[in-house]
């Protein structure tokens, strides 16, 4: 049956996204918010999709955590459902994002009229510059930052090196982190359809200051909080 239901969702991504995608270039011309809430919205139906056909439901902790002013995002990634999910509680957030990632079908010129930040990754010490101005224009624009320390997807269990980028970031635009943890991975996990019932436990964390601390150490107390949290949640029920 969870076989079944994961491959009706995937008839149901394949249905919707490229009709987003449509909408979304045909609107190009709208102001860089709006257009993000259109993205939004994509994510809200898959999510939405996601509970009814696939069984997966959520429920948070700490959301009084979430402040009102700027932040930086750093969170756990174990699945696509993070990155849908965080749509749901935050402003407008612009995506630190991998280029490639813009010339996938559909999806790729979808995401790139929602305002993402995006690297070249072969570029070395040049991304980081890229990447600091691109955060400072998002800022002005009125959007957040979400930066995924390890990366890439890390299947769940397990943990990738944590990259110094986000709080290289945070330092250099003098903005906190706001950390969040989540099990979604035991759920919908990486490079397979296949999804399981079960409840999403979603942690947002307390902010935590960059000012004067170094990259490094403030990368390692990002780290731990997540993983702490991560290894408290364990795999839902």
């Amino acid at each position: 049956m969870s076989a079944v239901r994961a491959l009706l969702f995937l008839l149901f991504q394949t249905l919707v996204t490229p009709f987003y995608a449509a909408v979304m270039l045909l609107l190009f011309w709208l102001p860089r918010v709006p257009m993000y809430r259109i993205a939004a919205s994509w994510c809200a139906v898959n999510l939405w999709g996601a509970r009814w056909i696939c069984g997966i439901r959520h429920r948070t902790i700490g959301a009084e955590n979430i402040p009102s002013t700027p932040h930086i995002v750093m969170s756990k990634h174990s699945s696509t459902w993070e990155t849908l999910a965080l749509t749901l509680f935050f402003p407008p957030l612009a995506y630190v994002a991998k280029k490639e990632l813009l010339s996938i079908p559909f999806f790729g010129w979808g995401f790139a009229l929602a305002s993402p930040i995006t690297i070249d990754r072969k570029a070395g010490t040049d991304a980081m510059e890229q990447m600091v101005s691109q955060g400072r224009e998002r800022f002005a624009q009125g959007f957040w930052i979400v930066v995924y320390p390890e990366g890439t997807r890390i299947r769940a269990g397990t943990r990738g090196r944590y990259k110094t980028g986000g709080a290289r970031l945070a330092t250099a635009l003098d903005v906190p982190i706001l950390p969040v943890a989540h099990n979604a991975g035991w759920l919908w996990p990486k490079g397979t359809v296949a999804k399981r019932a079960g409840e999403i436990t979603l942690v947002f964390g307390t902010p935590i200051v960059s000012r004067g601390k170094d990259p490094a150490a403030l990368t390692a107390e990002v780290e731990t909080w997540i993983e702490a949290e991560v290894a408290r949640l364990g795999a839902p029920a």
